[in-house]
């Protein structure tokens, strides 16, 4: 992911989510030094993804794809380009939160092998409220 990038990161995010990351959170997440994927698929950014590491640890912040490409194994596909990263930098686990309504990500995270270790309550922004995140966590 590249500042030149951030307009079409951002409209993803927009269309997706009730509570979407701004334009800051991103550009502050690069400079930062995250590490920050984009998917491109025919020359369209079709999705992307952001994780922090350190300490032999990385917290993947997010991995969205956006609409027009969901259900085709492109979060799948992401996913396991996050795993390979963390196999690449011998990093021990990986953590990230989900939201409880969020069933088709719970779904892949657990075909993928990611074990759910805990909720961090009212953790989300919600339509109405706040909505618990369900920690997971994956060990190459």
């Amino acid at each position: 992911m590249r500042a030149a990038d951030l307009d079409a990161v951002v409209a993803i995010e927009n269309v997706i989510y009730t509570h979407p990351w701004t334009r800051g959170n991103f550009v502050d997440s690069l400079a930062a030094g995250s590490h920050c994927w984009v998917l491109e698929y025919n020359g369209v950014i079709a999705g992307y993804a952001v994780v922090n590491a350190g300490a032999g640890e990385a917290h993947l912040l997010n991995l969205s794809i956006g609409a027009p490409w969901q259900r085709r194994g492109w979060g799948r596909a992401l996913l396991l380009y996050v795993f390979d990263f963390i196999n690449k930098n011998s990093l021990n686990v990986l953590f990230l939160e989900v939201r409880v309504s969020n069933a088709g990500a719970r779904a892949l995270y657990a075909q993928m092998g990611l074990r759910e270790i805990g909720v961090r309550r009212n953790y989300y922004p919600a339509p109405v409220g706040r909505e618990d995140a369900i920690v997971l966590e994956y060990k190459p």
